[in-house]
């Protein structure tokens, strides 16, 4: 846990919150509302003054935290009722995942939903009796708010205590309930197919992704549906992959003029979103858009994905090379404010022509295209979203494509400038090991797929400042980094996450020490974090605070659950080691967590992207050469352009007398460049064929299906 800070007296017109580091915690600090961080002093505060906890979890850029905000946590009133009735806890949920997800893992069994803000009542030993999201400030809409129900929970905690404390009881055995997993068989080739079957069902064959609205990206989704197309030749599956890439690429969800993408569509057709930004959904979509380009070789694929590390890169790097978390959806206290545009503005900032190109590109209307979503109604601003690609607008438009092009990137790029100086929706500048560890691996494939060496090096200095910041002595790692501050233990995620990144970093590199770092992380994370009786990793260390449960994720959300990735970290450092201990762990987690796959499939994409490489003819391919002939660049690029996802690959430098890699992979020492000439070993399903200096050889090896 974090230092305590919370024994110095706040400043004047400050509560204790104004010693943290978190942004959103930092956004509270001014609150009349007497809050406390999670810790010790909260806990023994409220057991001494004999009250409840009302805990409230959030993050910064949620749109809805901030409204409760407003409404509530600003007004005295309620404020002062806050504070006589219970001890206030603030949580970043960004920060400590593990206290948000027993608390949302309680919200969903009190209420059936979840959500931010997460409003939880408990006991002073932390067990939860009330459950709720957002809470309005008075009676709305046939629920009680914040007015009202502090008095009724007041009455009930100094009359009805016995009850309360019995009710808290009975959620505490539900909780311990639900977080027990009972290891099963195998995992099948056959879920894989089910899988496909439920997002085939689940595909919005007219606007692209999968259900109705709200509609989510879910890039794990895409990327599974190209493996499966990959293996299976099943035409659908890319179909399904491209429209929804597509889709999202032409929709008000993408930012046209700033480029990255929004968190979700609030509609079924990808056309206003919500306008926060996210760092892992820029990592997980520049991801798929990569393999994409890799599978399909559409240009427009590259280009996206070299858009959206443009914005990263740009507006989200901080100097130490590390990455910040994400970016609000509000500006001057409205959603979508600095994106959204009226004609008028448009017509001010452009040339006639430039204008009225870009009216008709994006559909831009005096009476506007974003509909509020309160009033159902047009207020005349306008979202940038397209009806179809660029390329297609040339012919209609009596351009040719690259003059369509040209004049477009011209006129993007005043209202771009423009933009820039509006008020910029607030930043949340936390660098965080397993975001980061997402974007290091963006990164790194991009690299290697575009060969691009600018992406390997930001992928580089992002891995560096990790491995020097936020590394401890004993190697384990921290979670959070702030103004010069690492603190708080890593968990599952940040360890799943970053060896990720390392593993591809390695591979687009050939750096040996990422793949180095990536096993002794490994080694830390089995150690201290596998559940030795069934399987699996639990979210925290065996050394971390203990909260009412030890979860276990494997459902893969808006983020993989760090079993699916760590699934498929062992499998590929068990092939490219050699070491048959990390594919054994692998199938574990495959155990551990059968029967919770087996009832949705579709809900565990990633790690069906894992269970792919177990029984997708994966290879290994080590390449011998000299690091700096041309024959060796073209051997590698040739291997890299493709989509070939169930692979790894080594390399053996030939100018080194003693390869660093022999080390860490023994059983690459006999292989060595043939005749000077860049070699590549080609070995699958545990059988090596002949060693080749022909490109078209050594891919027709890789591509081979048993």
């Amino acid at each position: 846990m974090e230092t305590n800070r919370t024994e110095e007296t706040p400043p004047e017109g400050h509560n204790r919150l104004v010693f943290e580091k978190s942004p959103y915690l930092l956004q509270h600090a001014r609150n009349p509302v007497d809050w406390y961080p999670w810790g010790p002093e909260a806990f023994q505060k409220a057991r001494y003054e004999n009250k409840p906890i009302f805990l409230s979890i959030g993050y910064s850029t949620c749109h809805w935290c901030h409204v409760m905000a407003h409404e509530s946590f600003e007004d005295p009133e309620v404020a002062r009722l806050l504070n006589q009735a219970f001890v206030c806890v603030k949580v970043d949920r960004e920060e400590r995942p593990d206290i948000d997800s027993v608390y949302m893992t309680a919200a969903q069994l009190f209420t059936g939903r979840g959500g931010w803000p997460l409003t939880i009542i408990m006991t002073p030993e932390g067990k939860p009796f009330f459950a709720a999201t957002y809470i309005p400030r008075e009676a709305r809409w046939g629920g009680l708010g914040m007015m009202e129900l502090i008095p009724r929970f007041k009455r009930v905690w100094d009359n009805q205590k016995n009850d309360v404390l019995r009710s808290a009881e009975t959620m505490v055995n539900a909780l311990k309930k639900v977080s027990i997993t009972s290891s099963g068989g195998d995992l099948g080739q056959s879920l894989s197919n089910r899988a496909y079957g439920e997002l085939s069902k689940n595909f919005d064959a007219q606007y692209g992704g999968f259900g109705g609205a709200p509609k989510f990206p879910t890039p794990h989704h895409l990327t599974f549906l190209l493996r499966y197309w990959k293996k299976s030749g099943d035409a659908k599956a890319l179909h399904m992959a491209e429209a929804t890439l597509q889709a999202m690429r032409l929709g008000g969800i993408y930012d046209h003029i700033g480029f990255g993408f929004h968190r979700y569509s609030t509609d079924q057709h990808w056309l206003v979103p919500h306008f926060e930004k996210m760092l892992y959904d820029q990592a997980l979509l520049a991801m798929a858009y990569t393999e994409a380009y890799q599978a399909t070789g559409k240009e427009e694929y590259q280009i996206t994905a070299r858009q959206i590390f443009t914005y990263v890169l740009r507006d989200m790097t901080s100097p130490e090379g590390g990455f910040y978390s994400a970016e609000d959806a509000d500006s001057e206290g409205v959603e979508g404010k600095f994106y959204l545009w009226r004609q008028q503005e448009i017509e001010e900032v452009l040339a006639a022509e430039e204008a009225d190109l870009i009216q008709r590109l994006f559909d831009i209307d005096v009476k506007g295209n974003f509909i509020e979503e309160i009033t159902g109604k047009p207020n005349g601003s306008n979202i940038f979203h397209m009806q179809k690609p660029l390329a297609e607008c040339a012919t209609p438009l009596s351009l040719k494509e690259e003059d369509l092009g040209r004049r477009f990137e011209q006129a993007r790029v005043k209202l771009f400038l423009h933009r820039e100086k509006r008020v910029h929706p607030h930043k949340d500048d936390k660098v965080l090991t397993d975001w980061n560890g997402l974007m290091i691996a963006a990164l790194s494939k991009a690299a290697q797929a575009f060969a691009e060496p600018l992406y390997a090096e930001a992928a580089r200095r992002a891995a560096d400042f990790l491995l020097q910041r936020m590394r401890v002595s004993d190697g384990s790692l921290l979670h959070r980094y702030r103004e010069g501050e690492a603190a708080l233990p890593a968990y599952a995620e940040d360890y799943a996450f970053l060896i990720w990144g390392l593993i591809d970093l390695y591979e687009a590199t050939f750096e040996v020490r990422y793949l180095k770092t990536a096993l002794d992380l490994n080694t830390h994370f089995l150690e201290h974090f596998w559940d030795r009786k069934d399987g699996g990793f639990y979210a925290t260390s065996d050394k971390a605070e203990a909260l009412l449960i030890r979860t276990k994720e494997i459902y893969d959300g808006a983020i993989p659950s760090a079993n699916s990735v760590a699934m498929l970290n062992l499998l590929r450092l068990g092939r490219m080691t050699a070491d048959p201990e990390l594919e054994a762990r692998a199938a574990e987690i495959g155990r551990a967590f059968s029967l919770k796959v087996e009832n949705a499939p579709s809900g565990h994409t990633q790690l069906m992207c894992a269970l792919d490489f177990s029984f997708g003819d994966a290879c290994e391919v080590v390449i011998a050469g000299d690091s700096q002939a041309s024959d060796t660049r073209t051997m590698l690029e040739a291997l890299r352009r493709r989509f070939i996802p169930n692979k790894v690959v080594l390399f053996i430098p030939a100018e080194e007398p003693l390869p660093q890699i022999h080390q860490l992979a023994r059983f690459t020492k006999h292989q060595t460049s043939l005749d000077g000439k860049a070699t590549a070993y080609v070995c699958k399903n545990f059988s090596c064929q002949q060693p080749t200096t022909d490109i078209s050889r050594m891919l027709e090896l890789v591509e081979k299906r048993e």
